[in-house]
């Protein structure tokens, strides 16, 4: 069986809210599929250490870091700007960039509110509207990151829950939209992911997690990455407008005695 169909060699990708977690992994893979990737966090001197281990390493993909806080429009243009400048072009972007905190509904202040959305929600907002022209010259592919607190809420996280949930609603109408601009629009929902704050939380980490066992809540950083790419590459063609729930064994009713 052919595999090139899950490939998206040659191809630019941008990748926000990389310098750590399921973004750092994603920029990994797509560079050692070849795809050249900007990487950008709000802090240049977080993102930088993974443009240099892609740049070390013997991957056949390229690596740009770029600061650029997403809820700032001018850094976003700026960051597109620079990733066309620098690669000739954007083919994929990856709206990884998020943050949250737990606290009861009604302890989260109108600013704590409007922060968390407006990162969450806005700034996936502000990448895509400024993406939007590079995206469509030629046919591109967005992958938008949601949550499963944004499919069915979460205690003490309803600000969190809001804005993804509005982020699953934008991938399904503007995959519609721009399904005529040869642009596919999808969305990821994770769940539990082993990432270094799933771990300062829960006290899982990675090495906890068996890949290979089905009976499991938590995943891997690089199973999300492996879904990212599937979605932006040619093996994921009649999918748009979906968001893809990835958390494992899901939660069921049990069933009664009999």
């Amino acid at each position: 069986m052919s595999t090139s169909q899950f490939s998206v060699d040659g191809e630019v990708a941008v990748v926000t809210g990389a310098s750590s977690g399921i973004g750092e992994a994603i920029a990994k893979s797509f560079a050692d599929d070849g795809v050249d990737v900007v990487i950008c966090s709000r802090e240049q001197e977080n993102v930088d250490p993974v443009a240099e281990e892609i740049a070390e390493s013997d991957r056949p993909g390229e690596a740009l870091a770029v600061e650029c806080d997403v809820t700032d429009r001018e850094a976003v243009d700026a960051l597109v700007e620079a990733t066309v400048e620098e690669f000739d072009g954007l083919d994929v972007l990856i709206n990884n960039a998020g943050a949250s905190f737990m606290a009861n509904f009604d302890d989260i202040s109108e600013n704590g509110w409007k922060t968390i959305v407006d990162i969450n929600l806005h700034g996936t907002y502000n990448c895509i509207q400024a993406a939007a022209d590079h995206l469509k010259d030629g046919g591109g592919s967005v992958v938008n990151f949601a949550s499963v607190a944004g499919q069915q809420g979460a205690p003490y996280m309803s600000h969190y829950g809001a804005a993804k949930a509005a982020v699953v609603n934008l991938t399904t109408t503007l995959a519609y939209e721009w399904a005529s601009e040869d642009v596919r629009v999808n969305c990821i929902a994770p769940g539990f992911v082993a990432t270094a704050g799933v771990e300062s939380q829960m006290g899982i980490s990675a090495d906890d997690v068996d890949r290979s066992a089905v009976e499991r809540r938590m995943g891997t950083v690089e199973e999300i990455a492996d879904l990212t790419q599937f979605l932006a590459s040619p093996a994921s063609s009649y999918i748009v407008g979906e968001t893809i729930t990835a958390r494992g064994v899901p939660d069921v009713m049990e069933s009664p005695d009999v």
